[in-house]
This record gives C-alpha cells, sequence and structure tokens, in this order.
C-alpha cells in the first residue's frame, strides 16, 4: 500500500499492487472504481450491457455444462499452503514466453468475434495487452483483419491463433500475413472442427457469421476474397453468405489428422524463418507424447473453457497427468475456467508454464470496452501480485507442486453451481 515501499528497487516489471491502493483512494478524489471484477457480478454486469446474442455466444457451454462445471471444481480439489515471513519485498511477477519478457505468466487467450461484444472488436484489447506486456492471441475467427490488430498491439508481444482451413492456398495466405504482421507464433487449435452443441445459441440461430457479422479477418484475404469471386458472392450486398462461406471454411466440420501436422509445421517454419508452433485443445497424455514427437514448440492444454465436449475431463486435472508425461520435454500452456490470480497460481503449481485468460476479459471488454479490458486485466495483475506477497512467493520460478494441498475427487469443497 505504501507507494515508496522498496518492492520497485527490485522488480522489473509495475508493482501492480498499487492498483488496489488506487481504488481504495478513487472517492478521495471524487471517483469510484469502473465496476466489480469479483467474476460472478462481472458476469453479471455483461450480461446487462450485452445483446442476448453476445450473451449466450459468450456464456454458452457445450450440452449441460458438465465440462465447465467441472473446470471450476478441479481448480477446488487443490489449495494454497501460503509461507510466512519470506521476504516477499523482494519480488516480481515478469515472465519468459517464446523469447519475449512478459509482465506475468498470464495472456489475452483467442476469442472470436469481439465485435459482437464491442463495436471495436480486437483492437481495444489488442491495445491493452500491448499497454500491460502481456501477449495477445489472435484467433482465426476474429472479427478485424490481422493488419488491423497487428497496428492497435503495436510492438506487443503477439500470437496468431490458427483454424486450420481445408484450402491450403487460403491457409498460407493467412499465415504469411500472421507473420508479415508480427505475430511471432502460431497456435493450432484442434478441438474446434465445428462448434459444440450449445443449446442456447442453437435455440436462438444465434450464429453472428451467418447473420453478416464478424468475418472481417477472412473478407480482408486475398485469397478469400478470390475464392469469393469465383462463387459469384459480393460481400458488400451479400454479407450473411460471404460470412456464411468464411466460417464454413473455418469451423467446417471436417477434422484434420495428425499426417497434416508435418506440413502445417514445415510451413510456418518456412513463412517465419523458424518461430514457434504450438498445439491448443490437448487433453491427452497419448496426444501430449503425439506433439512432442512431432516436433511442437509447445502445447495448451485446454477443452476450449467446456464449451465443445461436454462431460469431459477437467483441464487442469488433464494438466496434471500431462505435465507428469512431458513436462520436461515441451513448453506446457494452460487454459479453461481460470477466474482468478488463485487460479494461475494453482495451473502454475501443477505445471504449467504459461496460463491464458478468455471470459474476464471478454466482460471487461462488454461492459466498458477498452477502459473495462484494461480494469479487468490489471485487477487480475494487482490480485496475482498481492498474492505474491501475502503467500510468500517471490518469482514465478519458486512456484511448484508443494504449494498445494490436494484433494480427491469428492473430497474438499465444492462450489455452489452459482459461483462457478
Amino acid at each position: 500500500m505504501d507507494t515508496k515501499n522498496e518492492n520497485k528497487r527490485w522488480r522489473n516489471t509495475p508493482e501492480y499492487a498499487e492498483y488496489q491502493r488506487e481504488n481504495f483512494w478513487a472517492d478521495n478524489e471524487g471517483k469510484t472504481p469502473p465496476f466489480n471484477t469479483e467474476p460472478g457480478k462481472l458476469e453479471e454486469r455483461a450480461k446487462e450491457r450485452l445483446t442476448e446474442g453476445g450473451w449466450y455466444y459468450a456464456s454458452s457451454n457445450a450440452g449441460q455444462s458438465y465440462t465447465h462445471l467441472a473446470n471450476r471444481q478441479a481448480f477446488f480439489r487443490h489449495k494454497i499452503v501460503p509461507r510466512m515471513l519470506v521476504d516477499t519485498n523482494k519480488r516480481d511477477t515478469k515472465h519468459e514466453i517464446f523469447g519475449h519478457k512478459v509482465s506475468a505468466p498470464i495472456g489475452f487467450a483467442p476469442i472470436g468475434i469481439n465485435k459482437i461484444y464491442h463495436p471495436l472488436g480486437e483492437l481495444p484489447v489488442a491495445k491493452v495487452a500491448k499497454e500491460l506486456n502481456l501477449p495477445y492471441c489472435l484467433s482465426t475467427a476474429g472479427s478485424t483483419s490481422i493488419e488491423d490488430v497487428a497496428a492497435a498491439n503495436g510492438e506487443g508481444p503477439r500470437f496468431f491463433q490458427l483454424y486450420l482451413p481445408h484450402d491450403d492456398e487460403l491457409a498460407i495466405s493467412l499465415l504469411r500475413r500472421a507473420h508479415e504482421s508480427g505475430f511471432t507464433a502460431c497456435i493450432l487449435t484442434v478441438d474446434t472442427w465445428q462448434l459444440g452443441w450449445r443449446h442456447d445459441d442453437v435455440n436462438t440461430s444465434n450464429y453472428a457469421f451467418y447473420h453478416g457479422v464478424g468475418a472481417d479477418l477472412g473478407l480482408s484475404d486475398p485469397v478469400f476474397q478470390k475464392r469469393l469471386a469465383e462463387d459469384g458472392i459480393d460481400p458488400q450486398k451479400e454479407p450473411n453468405k460471404a460470412g456464411a462461406k468464411w466460417i464454413d471454411n473455418v469451423w467446417h466440420g471436417r477434422a484434420w489428422s495428425w499426417e497434416k501436422m508435418p506440413w502445417l509445421i514445415m510451413t510456418w517454419k518456412e513463412i517465419s524463418g523458424g518461430k514457434p508452433f504450438a498445439i491448443k485443445g490437448i487433453q491427452s497424455v497419448a496426444d501430449a507424447k503425439k506433439c512432442v514427437e512431432i516436433g511442437c514448440d509447445g502445447i495448451v492444454v485446454s477443452n476450449h473453457a467446456g464449451r465443445q465436449v461436454d462431460g469431459a475431463i477437467a483441464s487442469l486435472d488433464a494438466l496434471e497427468k500431462i505435465v507428469e508425461a512431458v513436462g520436461d520435454k515441451t513448453y506446457i500452456m494452460f487454459d479453461s475456467g481460470v477466474r482468478g490470480a488463485s487460479d494461475v497460481i494453482k495451473a502454475l503449481a501443477l505445471g504449467a508454464k504459461f496460463v491464458f485468460v478468455g471470459r474476464l476479459w471478454v466482460w471487461g471488454l462488454s461492459i466498458m470496452g477498452e477502459h473495462g479490458v484494461r480494469h479487468v486485466m490489471k485487477s487480475l495483475l494487482a490480485d496475482l501480485d498481492i498474492t505474491f506477497n501475502v503467500a510468500g512467493i517471490q518469482s514465478v520460478d519458486q512456484i511448484d507442486r508443494s504449494w498445494l494441498e490436494s484433494y480427491a475427487p469428492g473430497q474438499g469443497l465444492i462450489a455452489e453451481k452459482s459461483k462457478l
């Protein structure tokens, strides 16, 4: 709380804990904190601001939401064991990923069609990511061109998440555009050949691309423009058809197999000059081992936040097993179910090297655009910095399995469903 405390001398990152003081002091200057970032209240506020379609798309999970529930329950089974009388005046949340020195082991997960949450789409998100020096990952399903997102992100670290089309020329064009726009890693998502069965979206015909919204990343691609012309589709006059053709190239329902991966890795490496390639959506040890075998630089242990396969293993439970099998052989990242700094720490303790967050910043974007994203992510960084301070953590590399007390399924606390 003391703005002159000695921690500043020991760190290379801003002292994010001071954001707490800034909010405590706000009413002395006739201000109020922007909004409550407690996940439940944050979600409620976002629901008030979003259209029905925006809310359904952001909040829907696969089937009966059992995988979403499992994600949160898995976090509850692991408890942090704080350590006292540690000199956390000497602490720093700094981290490194794929050669980038960043503020924390936290990144912006790839989430598509941001224009259904805010008119400026991905631009304010990319801008805030740069300001905070956190990696930003752009989705192939983004609603803004690759080039415009790169401009908004400036010199910030950024990665490109690929949904691989069944059109090699189009895939190469997307990868080339990403590389030329400064995206320094390719992360292929393999759990979404098509969307999972999400009841609210299906029941309300809630698919923005089929209604002329959100296909800007594809519509700005020269190869895809050629494909539209070949089919006689004018995107200005027939936006619904153009959007459908784009997304049907991305979430096409046609699975890829391991046999295609050597070509994709080779193609990205040739285009990018050898930059990292990772696969996102890994949940089994066998698949993690296969990723190592084919030469992936990293994997993202993820179940797509419970939005693809209902009744699946919790992402955090998958992480434990995968780390045991290949943790020393590849760079392991994590997402799904993260709602606060303690979740980040638990994932790191179980062996993840980096954690992506998604829905939190989507709610911030929905509530207050750029300012909302900034508030949510600065709050998360403050939460992380404060937890380091009060739990006795001095640096990210200190966090290992010894920081957790864990319970088998059925033991420990199971949260009320309303809090998940």
